[in-house]
């Protein structure tokens, strides 16, 4: 594998670092001030806001403050999954419809004023909230769009606060079911954060197992039964578009689950109708086609979407939709859509494919400073690790020889002590990585997660390292040499390069990062 291949790349968002940590870190304590608190969630609750109202519950009525955890809205919960976890996890939320007595309001997993949300009156409102922002935010508003739950923030305010949910079998259990609902079954898990709840809560695994097989009821087994009898397929781009009514999310994973198991069908995307746009779940089985790139393709400039390699999901806005594709019905532009992203991209095997360089550059590397780790300074040998950032996961065994490379966007990327040692040297000279989130290294056998930062040294790229590489007008599909079952994505205006020393170590670096780290020779 080439030293240069960027595997992973970290970028920040929302606010400085600094003052995102000092937010952070004080959010939940400077409420305690108050006598009377009311955690709202939003009307309809559904397990996330259920999870996360609970933990806030739970956090104040252990600081001895005086507080209720209500939902508004004419209707009740009913939902069999829901009743069963208020009952079980004892979660002592209220239905609420006339009016509360409080000092401070806090809404979870919504925010105050949104339609969905019974606008109840207090003297002073906070709140918490992973939905885009539709608020004027404050001091008391806490917003991170980027997670996949409610859960997942509260999780992390608490541990902030030195507070381990897992010295509550229930907590735990509620924070990671609604993880796993608003994430479609873990299926959407765009942010490094949420994968770290998911690992490191110890929930009850027999509750959990009746929570999930308590999702479905006969009608929705009718709309899932409609749903798969009218469903599209491509026999050409051998994919499916399945359209569903309106329906709990998870039936979704269902269905698609169901539908990829077809001989003839190696992609496929099942979608309903959903207040405010369209849920998406996708699915792949083919190593040409990454699910959660494929929903982040089909909702490119009007949603999000990500997940894993064979799961992912994603939803689209409706009022996006409308604007940029104005009286395009849903259906065919996802099927458009799925026959654009087979032709979008040209795949190259790298061990067997002849480039041709006759319009390529020769380009040299800059001496510049960069972070390494030696796997084997904080792991022992033959280890099964998982390194994590930003852009995902990769797996690794830990040898002798393998380096951990910490890039100049925070991007991983491993290499041996072999390539090490000739294109780098040590220095004191501290590289400058900034990155919204630290990268880490678990092992796979034991579970302890390593900040790799924390073990991370400078080194000097000695410059002399030289390749070929033709900037990309069209995307491409590298499945490496060094790691041929799965590959490495470049966009136009990223680069494709091959070493001047062997032309079957082809690989992508993107745009950015090349100009900071390549010279014409």
């Amino acid at each position: 594998m080439s030293e240069d291949r960027i595997v992973m790349e970290v970028k920040g968002d929302g606010m400085a670092g600094s003052d995102q940590e000092s937010m952070e870190e004080h959010f939940l304590k400077k409420f305690l001030k108050y006598r009377r608190i009311c955690v709202q969630c939003h009307d309809n609750p559904d397990a996330d806001a259920l999870a996360s109202g609970f933990a806030l519950y739970r956090y104040f009525s252990e600081n001895d403050v005086d507080v209720r955890f209500i939902y508004g809205g004419p209707n009740a919960i009913t939902k069999p999954n829901l009743v069963m976890m208020m009952r079980d996890l004892e979660i002592p939320v209220e239905h609420e419809t006339e009016s509360v007595e409080a000092d401070l309001l806090i809404t979870a997993d919504c925010q105050y004023g949104e339609g969905n949300v019974q606008r109840f009156e207090a003297p002073v409102v906070a709140m918490i909230d992973h939905h885009q922002c539709g608020v004027i935010q404050d001091e008391n508003c806490y917003i991170r769009s980027n997670l996949a739950s409610c859960s997942t923030i509260v999780w992390d305010l608490l541990r902030r606060e030195g507070i381990d949910a897992n010295d509550d079998i229930h907590l735990a259990t509620a924070l990671y079911y609604g993880l796993y609902s608003d994430s479609n079954q873990f299926e959407e898990l765009f942010h490094p954060m949420d994968r770290d709840m998911r690992d490191d809560l110890k929930k009850d695994d027999a509750m959990m197992f009746r929570l999930i097989n308590t999702n479905l009821s006969i009608g929705e087994l009718n709309v899932a039964s409609r749903a798969l009898n009218a469903q599209r397929f491509s026999k050409s781009g051998h994919f499916s578009v399945i359209e569903t009514e309106n329906c709990d999310p998870n039936i979704l994973g269902i269905i698609s689950d169901f539908v990829i198991q077809v001989e003839e069908i190696d992609t496929c995307v099942a979608y309903n109708p959903n207040p405010g746009g369209y849920k998406l779940s996708v699915r792949s089985c083919v190593a040409v086609a990454k699910a959660n790139e494929l929903a982040a393709f089909l909702c490119e400039g009007i949603g999000n979407g990500g997940g894993h390699l064979n799961k992912a999901g994603g939803f689209i806005s409706g009022d996006l939709f409308e604007r940029t594709h104005p009286g395009e019905a849903i259906g065919e532009y996802l099927s458009a859509r799925m026959e654009a992203y087979r032709d979008a991209y040209e795949v190259i095997y790298a061990d067997t494919y002849e480039i041709d360089t006759s319009d390529m550059k020769r380009y040299e590397k800059k001496a510049v400073t960069v972070g390494y780790a030696k796997a084997t300074w904080f792991l022992k040998r033959d280890t099964p690790i998982l390194v994590r950032t930003l852009e995902g996961d990769v797996d690794l065994i830990v040898e002798d020889d393998l380096y951990l490379m910490i890039g100049v966007e925070g991007e991983v990327y491993p290499i041996r002590e072999e390539k090490f040692r000739k294109s780098y040297t040590t220095t004191d000279t501290k590289p400058e990585i900034e990155a919204e989130y630290a990268p880490t290294v678990r092992d796979n056998i034991y579970g302890d997660v390593y900040d790799l930062t924390d073990y991370m040294k400078p080194a000097l790229a000695t410059g002399g390292t030289r390749i070929l590489a033709r900037k990309l007008d069209r995307g491409v599909k590298v499945f490496t040499a060094w790691d041929p079952d799965k590959y490495y994505r470049g966009e136009p205006g990223d680069y494709i390069v091959v070493r001047e020393d062997d032309s079957h170590d082809i690989y992508v670096v993107r745009g950015n990062i090349f100009d900071k780290t390549y010279a014409l020779c």
